[in-house]
């Protein structure tokens, strides 16, 4: 049996852009974890039968959209949190790299993406974390680099 190649956590980077001219990408300090979704949204319509009307309908779907969230946790880093705060209060969305580094390839995908929200938590006597929730504005675009 052949073993799987995977990552640790560390290889799956979330950067957000500077916004210049060429842009810059950085990891935010403080994520110890980091979650992406990929979604497709469907339209259902039913598929009848046509040899027998009576017998029930499968349904059939159209891909109408697709969207990509990210959400991220760690602790409340001064290092980064008014990056964080910057890019939440902004009307316009921010520029997004988004990396799966395996041994042998690199997963890459760049758009915009909104900081759809923005959480500290800060408990007595431990260490203030923060949740971050971003949503994709538009294409993400993914290139696979060896």
């Amino acid at each position: 049996m052949a073993a799987p190649t995977t990552i640790k956590g560390g290889k799956v980077k979330v950067m957000l852009g500077d916004g210049n001219s060429p842009e810059l990408f950085a990891v935010p300090c403080g994520f110890t974890s980091r979650s992406m979704t990929l979604t497709k949204a469907l339209n259902e319509f039913q598929l009848p039968d046509c040899d027998d009307p009576d017998a029930i309908d499968w349904l059939g779907r159209d891909a109408t959209s697709l969207s990509m969230s990210i959400s991220g946790e760690g602790v409340l880093a001064s290092e980064s949190v008014e990056t964080w705060l910057d890019a939440w209060e902004s009307t316009e969305s921010v520029h997004v790299k988004v990396e799966w580094e395996f041994p042998a390839k690199t997963i890459t995908w760049t758009g915009s993406m909104h900081v759809e929200s923005f959480a500290a938590t800060a408990p007595n006597a431990q260490r203030a974390t923060a949740n971050v929730s971003l949503q994709s504005d538009g294409a993400m675009v993914r290139v696979v680099t060896p």
